[in-house]
């Protein structure tokens, strides 16, 4: 089994390319701004605003984002839709909630070098 970085890289690198095929430009630029936007606002609030969003490109990336923290934590994200990702991100204690905001940013450090490209 890969370890936790060739996983996050090899589940970046496939939704990069489904979200350029929505955005091109539009996904590779939220990508670049969505660690600032994350670490000035909080996970939560970004989730929500990309969903509040009706773009393509918004509705793509938090796609992704909420598939991961539902793949990376099944038994605390009980599914990758919105209301489930946010009720667990609510109702969790303070040391998961920086957990997945930890590894939200992970997978965004691969989300924008792939996009990039």
């Amino acid at each position: 089994m890969a370890n936790l970085e060739h996983q996050r890289a090899e589940y970046a690198w496939e939704k990069s390319r489904e979200g350029l095929t929505v955005g091109d430009s539009d996904y590779k630029n939220l990508c670049k701004g969505a660690p600032a936007l994350i670490m000035s606002r909080g996970l939560m609030q970004t989730l929500a605003f990309y969903a509040d969003k009706n773009k393509p490109h918004h509705q793509a990336l938090n796609r992704h984002l909420m598939q991961w923290l539902n793949q990376r934590f099944p038994e605390k994200v009980l599914a990758a839709e919105f209301t489930a990702v946010m009720d667990s991100l609510y109702k969790s204690e303070s040391p998961f909630y920086r957990e997945a905001t930890t590894e939200t940013l992970a997978l965004l450090r691969w989300l924008r070098q792939f996009a990039s490209v």
